[in-house]
């Protein structure tokens, strides 16, 4: 069996003690890096298994074949990234896919994940929402991204890097037009911090901002109520 573990984001207080449980059982551990998740272990005191090896971007097709043979070998399988849901802006799918595929079993151990927090920590609506991932980098490319979903009344959140926050923060504001959203920065670690306010006001804030850690950025749907409709309406204008 394959055990698709969900592990903490930043407080180690949040792995469940089912997954607890699948990882001092699992006899292979999968992980995106072997240190951090020896961590982990470490503090919770398993012992390392027989068998763990790193599964990341890079090295995901050919690990996979290895992860296989293993579970067509009958031994448990724990794959985890370095916090949240493996496959999730993680390493995982190709795995998931081709067990999905042959039919090969697995599970999936629930536990803390970004999106659900930050959509939660943003005040913004959560009757539905879609989540893309990290945008591209390319100034024409980031506009067009978001302008896909400029007449859509989802909540859209992404994750980014520190570096680029302000960057991301002003393509938005050029493509949606001036609409409510939240810059959620190292969600559930000591520092967590969490700036709510129209995008115009975020941009300002962000554009000379150092910033540390995971950052999860989410922006209200087209929706009157989350609108700044003067501003959007000077912006098309």
């Amino acid at each position: 069996m394959l055990h698709v573990v969900a592990t903490p984001i930043g407080n180690l207080g949040d792995l469940s003690p089912r997954a607890l449980d699948v990882l001092r059982g699992a006899a292979v551990i999968a992980c995106e890096d072997t240190r951090r998740t020896w961590q982990l272990l470490t503090h919770f005191e398993i012992p390392r298994p027989p068998e763990m090896f790193s599964y990341r971007q890079g090295n995901e097709e050919r690990v996979t074949m290895r992860v296989l043979d293993e579970l067509r070998a009958s031994k448990e399988v724990a794959l985890c990234s370095d916090g949240g849901y493996p496959g999730i802006s993680d390493p995982g799918y190709r795995l998931l896919r081709k067990c999905a595929q042959e039919g090969v079993p697995y599970e999936v151990v629930p536990g803390a994940s970004a999106v659900d927090v930050a959509l939660l920590m943003s005040g913004l609506s959560t009757s539905s929402f879609t989540f893309r991932g990290f945008p591209p980098r390319g100034p024409g490319a980031l506009r067009n991204w978001f302008a896909e979903d400029r007449d859509k009344e989802h909540t859209l959140i992404c994750y980014e890097s520190p570096f680029r926050v302000a960057a991301t923060l002003e393509a938005a504001l050029d493509s949606l037009g001036d609409r409510e959203a939240a810059v959620c920065i190292e969600l559930t670690k000591l520092h967590e911090r969490v700036r709510r306010g129209y995008l115009s006001e975020l941009v300002a804030e962000f554009r000379d901002a150092k910033i540390k850690g995971e950052v999860a950025i989410v922006i209200a749907g087209s929706n009157p109520k989350f609108l700044n409709n003067l501003r959007l309406l000077e912006r098309r204008s």
